[in-house]
């Protein structure tokens, strides 16, 4: 619309200028608040005793070459005696249809019950160690203890990854393996969560756009 002659400017909308309270933060309390974390289920065995699960959020990856991943336990449950005498593990990635039977292994004890057994679980033979893995679970990863860390609460067992077997439906026909698809569970403040929409890919930040290309004259 034209401005009427000896009409004053349109007034411009002042640009919002950030709160403080927007950014306003509260001292909390010292405490494990780094989430969310992935939830997994460890299976462990040793000489005399029945393949055992537990359920482990303290759970991550923390050298590439060699491939190594730590798990943090109390030394008060019966997978901690399993883990430290035979230094070989299982970490079985649940997804969402293992949701109910990944809480049940982390409240119930291996010592009063059979958590396969109760849970329906299938156990099968791992490739490079004596802990069985579990069937159900889309990944797992096969671990050999390297170095045990009493840390207060939990003692963290660092360890190297000897073996990974996926499930067939998670390789595509190009051979790459597609975890997306896979339904995988993490555990945020007490809760678990199945992962949500992608929203970006690593790099993709600094990735350069692909310049279109140009026409040629004929």
């Amino acid at each position: 619309m034209a401005m009427r002659k000896g009409s004053p400017p349109a007034k411009r909308r002042p640009v919002r200028q950030p709160d403080s309270s927007d950014h306003a933060k509260r001292i909390w309390k010292p405490g494990t608040m780094l989430n969310p974390v992935p939830v997994v289920m460890v299976t462990c065995m040793a000489e005399g005793h029945k393949p055992n699960i537990i359920t482990v959020a303290w759970a991550g990856t923390v050298c590439s070459e060699p491939p190594m991943l730590s798990i943090s336990i109390r030394e008060a449950t019966h997978s901690y005696g399993l883990i430290k005498e035979s230094r070989e593990f299982v970490v079985n990635i649940p997804s969402v249809q293992e949701t109910r039977a990944t809480d049940y292994c982390g409240v119930a004890s291996g010592r009063q019950v059979d958590k396969f057994a109760e849970t329906g679980l299938t156990a099968v033979p791992a490739s490079t160690v004596n802990a069985p893995l579990i069937a159900e679970c889309p990944v797992n990863i096969e671990c050999k203890t390297r170095k045990t860390v009493p840390l207060g609460s939990h003692t963290m067992f660092i360890a190297e990854v000897t073996a990974v077997q996926v499930t067939d439906q998670l390789i595509n026909r190009a051979g790459r393996l597609a975890l997306e698809k896979a339904g995988l569970i993490a555990f945020a403040h007490g809760r678990y969560y199945i992962l949500g929409k992608e929203l970006g890919h690593f790099g993709y930040s600094v990735r350069k756009k692909k310049k279109g290309k140009s026409k040629r004259s004929h």
